[in-house]
C-alpha cells in the first residue's frame, strides 16, 4: 500500500510539473539600460557618473549607480508596465519610484520621464 501511494504521488508530481508553462515575458524594456553624464567638481576634479538599469523578465531588475569608479548604489528594483509606462520601484530603500515610457530618439531607443527628461539609453 505504500508502495502504491508513492507512485501515485509520484505520477501526480510529474504530471502537474509537466502542465505548468512560465509565460513568456518578450516587453521591448527588457535589457541593459544606463544613463552616463560627466561631473566637473573643484575638489575632485572631472569624472563620470554612471547609473545602469538590467531589466529582466520576471518584472525584476538589478540598478547600479557609480561615482567615477566607485560604485555608490547596488539594488534591485521591480518594475511594472500600464499602457506604456512603465513604473520602475525600489523596495526596501529611500529611491522614489520613478514613472517612465520608452521613446525612440536621435540617439536611438531612450528611457524618459514624465517631464520628458532622458532617464537612459539602451545599451
Amino acid at each position: 500500500m505504500k508502495k502504491l501511494f508513492s507512485l501515485l504521488a509520484l505520477v501526480t508530481i510529474i504530471s502537474v510539473s509537466n502542465c505548468t508553462e512560465i509565460p513568456e515575458n518578450n516587453d521591448p524594456i527588457i535589457g541593459i539600460w544606463s544613463r552616463v553624464d560627466f561631473v566637473t567638481d573643484q575638489e575632485a576634479g572631472r569624472y563620470t557618473s554612471k547609473q545602469e538599469w538590467i531589466f529582466n523578465d520576471v518584472y525584476l531588475g538589478r540598478y547600479h549607480a557609480y561615482e567615477g569608479s566607485q560604485l555608490e548604489v547596488k539594488t534591485d528594483f521591480s518594475w511594472t508596465e500600464d499602457n506604456g509606462v512603465y513604473t520602475i520601484s525600489y523596495p526596501g530603500t529611500n529611491m522614489p519610484e520613478q514613472r517612465v515610457s520608452m521613446k525612440t530618439s536621435e540617439e536611438g531607443t531612450v528611457l524618459e520621464d514624465i517631464q520628458g527628461n532622458i532617464l537612459a539609453l539602451r545599451e
